[in-house]
C-alpha cells in the first residue's frame, strides 16, 4: 500500500509502470538502457479514491490525463531506472495530495465605505486632470 494521507492509500496494484528509452545525457547508455518509466494510474477506476478527490485529480492532472481517466505520468530527470521510479511516484503521491486538499470556500466581502470613498475621489481627480487639459472656450466664438 502506498500511504497518500491518513485516510488514502493506493494499492500498488493499481499503478503500472512501464520502462522506456530516455533522451538526454547518458552516451551510448541512452541507447541501450529503457531508463525512463512511465507511470499509468487509471483515476476513472481506482476504488482508493474519494468521489471529490477523484475529480479535483483529474482537474489538477490537465493534459497528463486520458480520455478513458488514466493519469500517466513521465519520469526521465535521472540516467538511473530506480531514481525515475521514484521521482514518477512521488510526482503521483504529491498531486494526489493536492487533491486531496479542499479548496477553500470563498466568502463574499463587500468594499467598505472608505474604500468607495477613495475609488471616487481618485475618479473626480483624474477627470479634473483631464478637464484641464480640454482646450478653452472663447465667448466670441
Amino acid at each position: 500500500m502506498i500511504k497518500i494521507t491518513p485516510t488514502i492509500s493506493i494499492d500498488e496494484k493499481e499503478v503500472q509502470e512501464a520502462f522506456v528509452r530516455s533522451s538526454g545525457p547518458g552516451g551510448q547508455n541512452v541507447n541501450k538502457v529503457a531508463t525512463a518509466v512511465q507511470l499509468r494510474f487509471d483515476v476513472g477506476r481506482s476504488p482508493s479514491l474519494p468521489h471529490d478527490v477523484r475529480e479535483r485529480l483529474i482537474r489538477l492532472a490537465g493534459r497528463r490525463i486520458t480520455e478513458g481517466g488514466v493519469l500517466i505520468i513521465e519520469a526521465r530527470r535521472f540516467r538511473r531506472q530506480e531514481q525515475n521510479r521514484q521521482d514518477a511516484m512521488d510526482r503521483l503521491v504529491d498531486l494526489i495530495r493536492r487533491a486531496a486538499r479542499r479548496p477553500k470556500a470563498r466568502r463574499k466581502t463587500r468594499p467598505t465605505l472608505e474604500s468607495k470613498r477613495r475609488r471616487l475621489e481618485g475618479k473626480r481627480r483624474r477627470a479634473q486632470i483631464k478637464r484641464t487639459r480640454q482646450s478653452v472656450r472663447y465667448a466670441g466664438e
